[in-house]
């Protein structure tokens, strides 16, 4: 790393504030799961993970960035979307399935640490415009999501237990690939946006207020799905191009 791209070292407060607020968001959702109030813990998890996108973003328009936010916000993040969500869900039953159960947890646990480590190491060699892999906080949401769904409507069959042990498997493995998902770091604030967008926020904000398990495992589904879909539609133009050159 040379002298422009390094980071200045520090403490900032307001950026860090929204840390902290993540941090103390997942601690709650944790004690929240231990105490059986798997919809407390999930609502935590959203908050945290609207804490987390606003302390970076804060960071930039304010132009603090430092290498010890970089560090605390990854650290946040593991408690929030790891430790958080792998408690939850062990927690509502999937210690159920035994030996399997923990396993589960614990793969989708190491996968966030792994994804963060590797997002820390790349930060400043890769582009802004994509995330290589499934980015934890959506993989903390849609864990947390269809634990909620099944919580609030008591699905406790041994069928909904597999699909949660394999849902977080396989966003695990999302994780940790090579597929790219859009990052939303390019869209900015302060520029001026058309109606419909204001009207597509108020519509969203408005669905989530009244089924809010049911409309964020949606959103964050189909943000999970694109980054496949595009992956595969990518390859089939780069094989048309390859067949139109020769």
């Amino acid at each position: 790393m040379n002298a422009k791209t390094a980071r200045p070292r520090g403490i900032y407060l307001l950026p860090n504030l929204f840390t902290i607020a993540a941090l103390f968001a997942g601690f709650f959702a944790i004690i929240s799961a231990f105490k059986g109030r798997c919809d407390s813990a999930a609502i935590a998890i959203f908050i945290a993970m609207i804490m987390d996108s606003l302390d970076g973003r804060v960071a930039r328009l304010t132009n603090t960035m430092t290498s010890f936010g970089a560090e605390f916000d990854s650290l946040s993040d593991m408690v929030a979307f790891a430790i958080a969500p792998s408690l939850l869900a062990y927690s509502w039953n999937l210690s159920s399935l035994g030996k399997f159960g923990w396993i589960a947890a614990f793969i989708y646990t190491v996968s966030v640490a792994l994804r963060l480590a590797r997002f820390n190491t790349q930060a400043d060699t890769t582009g802004k415009k994509y995330f290589q892999g499934l980015p934890c906080p959506a993989a903390a949401a849609i864990v947390t999501s269809l634990i909620w769904i099944c919580f609030d409507h008591a699905f406790t069959n041994q069928t909904t237990i597999w699909l949660i042990a394999s849902t977080m498997i396989i966003v695990a493995v999302l994780m940790v690939s090579n597929v790219r998902y859009y990052s939303f770091k390019e869209i900015e604030f302060k520029k001026n946006v058309r109606f419909v967008v204001i009207l597509a926020t108020v519509l969203i904000i408005a669905l989530v207020s009244i089924a809010p398990e049911k409309v964020l495992f949606t959103i964050f589904a189909i943000y999970t799905i694109s980054g496949p879909i595009g992956t595969i539609w990518g390859l089939k133009q780069k094989k048309r191009l390859r067949k139109h050159y020769r």
